[in-house]
């Protein structure tokens, strides 16, 4: 059985907050741009990366909307180079985002670091590349 992913949906607290960092502050480019729902094509291969208000996406899975902390999920980026690594993690601070853990090189051969988003999702930003 093929089960192809088309997005990854995250609920935010802010979405014009939410949309900045994405859009602006990453370089993400917006798909679709509604008053409860932004979407970004991450280019081709590469699921849409979606964000919907907190509450309605609690409402449409029929959970309740409390929670904090770690979420059981990450979301990885894999640049080219360690350049890139920097870039991208100096980049989402800029956008509101903060360090999570310094980039640095790793045991398996990589380098990476991990950033948090303005509602707290983690995000690893990693490169085998020089």
């Amino acid at each position: 059985m093929s089960l192809p992913m088309s997005a990854i949906m995250l609920g935010v607290e802010d979405l014009d907050r939410a949309k900045q960092f994405y859009a602006e502050g990453l370089g993400f480019k917006i798909d679709k741009d509604t008053r409860n729902y932004v979407s970004f094509n991450l280019g081709e291969g590469s699921p849409q990366l979606a964000l919907y208000e907190w509450e309605a996406a609690a409402q449409d899975a029929g959970v309740p909307s409390q929670g904090s902390g770690f979420r059981g999920a990450s979301f990885h980026l894999n640049p080219d180079s360690r350049d890139l690594v920097n870039e991208t993690i100096r980049n989402a601070v800029a956008a509101g985002g903060s360090v999570v853990k310094e980039a640095a090189a790793s045991q398996w051969g990589g380098y990476f670091g991990y950033f948090s988003d303005p509602d707290g999702y983690l995000w690893k930003v990693a490169t085998y590349g020089e």
